[in-house]
């Protein structure tokens, strides 16, 4: 694997700006498309999540919609009329085979063990691919999909709102100008996992099942359950998987981590560079669940020295666990979310989207503002309104009308891998010694089989890609 070192980091940030600031080097209108044209998207997973890329695609034309789930074709039809007349599918690959000269991209809200089949498929048809995030269920996906990105061309993204934001592009720059000194350890926090009280079948909820592993129950009438399945092992249905609490299972989801790391710890790995830790550690378990997720947990990454950033250590809590508290913070109680960076000069939070940075005191961080701020270094994108986003920040880049996407594969493989290693020692408890070149766990080689999953034929994707 080539070293990413900070130097070429901060060499293409500054080229680039929060992720990519210049016109991209491929996209439809470079191919003949008018950049006032809409693009022709398709959407893969229509239900819960992916109202927001049903609702981000108005202006566009909408010509596909693509759902396991048969109640979930036309469901967000309030949120963007284009959904009645688009056509529907229920098995993406029928969808792209049948449509895919009518189809310029593709945006993927599927649960997190068929983002890489949905993503991968897509991409290798020449199709722009919006994917929510995580991007994908394990490392060997993340790191294809960046090796996929470089060999189809197209324009990527991933669905991480505070990528987007003005207060990820402030912190890094209060960090090179020195507010924080050096940075040893982040801690980041979230309270979930929130399961729902016995007897509560809400769908929104995270719900434990009555037995484990889960009673097989009959498939709903409407839902294709092996399409559902698509890489994943058969456990038999069971109605506490759809729609909601599949992220608690390992062989489905990335638990908590999967849920919110790449929101919340995207400041932080983002600023400082925290792509190749060396360990990653279990330090608490909390109610550990047969087959799922803990109630709670303590992670940490060990990243080692960087350039002129000294080793430094990011921690996440959930389930109830804190960091300390910061003896000057005087902001009231502790939020219920974010990040703290503890840095040898201040101490600077960060929210839940990574936004909102501020010195941990009040009088501080007043005197600061009112000195001035450093300087704007990397360009802002629309914080409200239709423009404002990811799925319209990929549009834009699609159309030649704006950058590449801060959060494209080639950076959001690399969050990606941080969460999966972390939910690797969320699922299986203990310390982690990790290979980042060769790609292997050292110390425990029986984990490496979560590393690269096994796929069936029909749905194995990215073999060839490694060959070169």
């Amino acid at each position: 694997m080539k070293k990413f070192s900070r130097r070429h980091f901060l060499k293409r940030s500054t080229l680039l700006g929060a992720g990519a600031f210049m016109l991209p080097r491929f996209s439809i209108a470079q191919a003949g498309v008018s950049a006032n044209s809409r693009v022709n998207i398709a959407i893969i997973g229509s239900g819960g999540i992916g109202s927001v890329a049903v609702k981000g695609v108005v202006g566009q034309n909408l010509v596909a919609v693509c759902d396991v789930d048969e109640a979930n074709l036309t469901i967000n039809a309030d949120k963007n009329p284009q959904v009645a007349t688009a056509e529907k599918f229920r098995d993406f690959r029928v969808m792209l085979d049948k449509m895919g000269k009518e189809i310029d991209a593709v945006a993927i809200s599927t649960p997190d063990h068929t983002h890489f089949a949905a993503t991968m498929d897509a991409m290798q048809r020449g199709k722009h691919v919006f994917t929510q995030k995580p991007l994908t269920h394990n490392i060997w996906q993340a790191r294809t999909l960046r090796k996929a990105r470089e060999k189809y061309k197209v324009v990527t993204n991933m669905g991480n709102q505070g990528h987007t934001y003005d207060g990820i592009r402030q912190i890094r720059e209060w960090y090179e100008a020195g507010v924080m000194g050096t940075v040893s350890a982040v801690d980041s926090w979230f309270p979930g996992p929130k399961w729902a009280p016995p007897g509560n079948t809400a769908p929104a909820v995270w719900r434990k099942p009555s037995t484990f592993p889960p009673t097989p129950e009959p498939v709903p009438a409407g839902l294709e359950w092996p399409l559902w399945l698509g890489p994943a092992a058969d456990p038999g249905f069971n109605s506490v998987y759809v729609p909601k609490s599949w992220r608690a299972f390992p062989q489905f989801g990335t638990g908590m981590l999967g849920d919110w790391f790449c929101h919340i710890c995207d400041g932080p790995v983002w600023t400082l560079d925290l792509y190749e830790p060396t360990v990653i550690e279990a330090e608490k378990i909390d109610g550990p669940n047969p087959g799922m997720c803990p109630d709670g947990s303590i992670i940490r990454w060990d990243f080692p020295a960087r350039g002129d950033m000294p080793a430094c250590a990011l921690r996440w809590y959930d389930g109830g666990n804190q960091p300390p508290m910061p003896e000057k913070w005087s902001w009231g109680a502790l939020p219920k979310n974010g990040s703290f960076f503890r840095g040898s000069k201040n101490t600077v939070f960060l929210d839940e989207r990574s936004n909102h940075p501020r010195l941990i005191n009040k009088d501080e961080m007043k005197a600061f503002a009112e000195a001035g701020l450093p300087p704007e270094k990397y360009p802002r994108l629309p914080q409200s309104g239709p423009e404002s986003g990811p799925i319209s920040e990929w549009i834009r880049a699609i159309k030649g009308e704006g950058p590449e996407p801060g959060s494209n594969f080639d950076y959001a493989s690399r969050l990606t891998e941080i969460a999966c290693l972390g939910a690797l020692a969320q699922f299986h408890g203990g310390r982690i010694e990790w290979d980042s070149a060769n790609m292997k766990v050292t110390n425990r080689p029986e984990l490496n089989a979560f590393v690269k999953e096994p796929m069936p034929k029909e749905w194995a994707y990215g073999e060839d890609l490694w060959k070169s």
